[in-house]
């Protein structure tokens, strides 16, 4: 039995039966699409409604997650528990981490026997799923709250994303690239290769010309802080282009014969909308403790 509640949010990205299945409880981002507000519940079918509606050019749009909504969910695991250990992406990538702060200040004035933990995992969509299963497995081998924050804190950076992002003009509309250089991107067929910093920004890093290529390209780049094979968990990232990552992963498995595993998800709505359709990421475990591009 675990001493503490681990909860996360819906950018975990992982399908809303493994949450369940691992006793994780989740709090939902929402996204509006066509003037209808939409609950990023992690379910297959509201991925498929925002790729669909994205490859037809519609944009949507992400919110953040009020701080009355982090109080009222706190708050019902403190109720049950009052030892809780929150993860979700990091505060580079979004202000909702601040209204979580605020919101866990309040709860510990309202609730002065809670002890409520807010993780800034530097981690985003798989990356926060392979931190917060192993900090799960860590809650079920019976390791206490403080130790499972100590682990993460000291592996946090030791998780490497990269990114290839198919289509720039998502990122232009999203006012993360102008429109000069989404013309001239796109007109060359440009794919940048981005990958997260230490701070948990999004930064890119290379700019290749040609989808194969940068593909080849990202592969190549994770010789530079891959760990043991043996001894390391891949996660394939795509945004509603299975087959491409299914071939990529062939690719992984024939670099890495010996890899320990390899796992492909879906990204989520709350990082999909700012980068669209056509977004494949490589997520691993890295022999550094810092992250190099």
């Amino acid at each position: 039995m675990r001493k503490f509640t681990l909860a996360t949010a819906s950018t975990i990205d992982a399908h809303k039966s493994w949450l369940e299945q691992r006793n994780i409880p989740m709090i939902s981002y929402t996204f509006e699409l066509n003037e209808q507000v939409y609950i990023d519940d992690c379910m297959e079918d509201t991925k498929r409604t925002l790729y669909s509606e994205m490859r037809k050019g519609n944009q949507p749009r992400t919110s953040q997650i009020t701080v009355y909504a982090y109080y009222e969910f706190f708050r019902s695991l403190i109720e049950k528990d009052r030892n809780v250990l929150f993860m979700d992406m990091d505060r580079a990538l979004s202000s909702s981490y601040f209204n979580s702060l605020k919101a866990a200040e309040q709860i510990r004035e309202d609730y002065p026997e809670s002890n409520l933990y807010i993780m800034d995992t530097r981690c985003v969509t798989a990356g926060l799923a392979m931190l917060v299963a192993k900090a799960a497995d860590l809650a079920d081998e019976g390791k206490s709250m403080e130790e499972v924050i100590a682990w993460v804190e000291e592996n946090r950076l030791k998780i490497s994303h990269r990114f290839v992002v198919d289509d720039l003009e998502w990122l232009r509309r999203g006012g993360r690239l102008s429109n000069s250089s989404a013309f001239i991107g796109s007109l060359l067929s440009i794919k940048p290769l981005i990958h997260v910093d230490d701070d948990g920004k999004l930064v890119a890093y290379a700019k290749v010309r040609g989808r194969k290529k940068a593909l080849r390209t990202l592969l190549e780049n994770s010789e530079t802080d891959m760990g043991n094979p043996s001894e390391t968990d891949v996660i394939i990232a795509h945004a509603d282009c299975l087959e491409e990552a299914e071939a990529f992963a062939q690719s992984i498995k024939e670099k890495y014969p010996d890899l320990r595993s390899i796992n492909i998800m879906e990204l989520g709505p709350v990082i999909g909308c700012h980068v669209g359709p056509g977004l494949i990421a490589m997520v691993y475990n890295s022999r550094n403790t810092s992250r190099t591009a």
